[in-house]
């Protein structure tokens, strides 16, 4: 048996999907929507949201930080798995997707525990840091214009307690960062924030083959 991760066909991906996913009705009518809309690539896996539910009740995790929001669908997956007093903090910057994911968020009864900022993602994370927010977070998730990535990585680890932990997603791009014909700059971009990540002392690291590539990245 080979010991490298196990590539997913059509079939297994669907026997996956038929024998782990656990998707709420919310989630899966907000999923079908977006599907449908000219960008509905960009949103994340089923099984990444999952997975993502799964890590917030694993950490405890009752304050929660996401970079680029789109329709919705991870805020959602996160809102749900928060704790009544739990809150989510959306940074995005576009009304037009994020007023879909408002929609679900009411929909679903958690629009109370999540708070949207619409604005650059630089300036949200550093109005967050500026009113007392270091150190406060229990969770981020980085999903947003990877040219940004470095920065939104280090004002997430401000905003994180020791302990806390970071999601990086989009972090294989579909396999770019491994093509060395490859340099336009979202793909530099990642790259140099993936070896990054690789030394950084600062934290506990692993990158996962879910979805697009996942890193998870705890804070010491």
């Amino acid at each position: 048996m080979s010991a490298r991760s196990i590539g997913l066909t059509d079939a297994l991906y669907d026997y996956l999907l038929r024998n782990s996913l656990r998707e709420p009705a919310v989630l899966a009518e907000l999923r079908a929507e977006t599907a449908a809309m000219p960008d509905g690539g960009m949103q994340i896996s089923p099984e990444q949201g999952q997975f993502m539910r799964l890590l917030v009740r694993l950490t405890g995790a009752r304050r929660c930080v996401e970079v680029g929001t789109f329709t919705g669908y991870s805020a959602l997956s996160v809102a749900l798995a928060l704790p009544d007093d739990g809150r989510l903090v959306c940074c995005d910057v576009s009304e037009d997707f994020t007023s879909v994911a408002r929609r679900y968020w009411a929909k679903a009864g958690v629009a109370d525990k999540v708070e949207l900022r619409l604005a650059p993602a630089l300036e949200s994370l550093d109005a967050l840091i500026k009113e007392g927010g270091a150190g406060q977070y229990d969770l981020a998730f980085v999903d947003a214009d990877k040219k940004n990535y470095d920065g939104y990585y280090e004002r997430c680890l401000t905003l994180l307690r020791a302990g806390g932990l970071l999601l990086v997603d989009n972090v294989l791009w579909d396999g770019a960062v491994a093509d060395p014909k490859n340099n336009d700059k979202q793909t530099i971009a990642i790259r140099r924030l993936n070896a990054k990540m690789q030394q950084d002392e600062r934290i506990d690291v692993s990158m996962l083959p879910v979805g697009d590539g996942l890193t998870l990245a705890r804070k010491r």
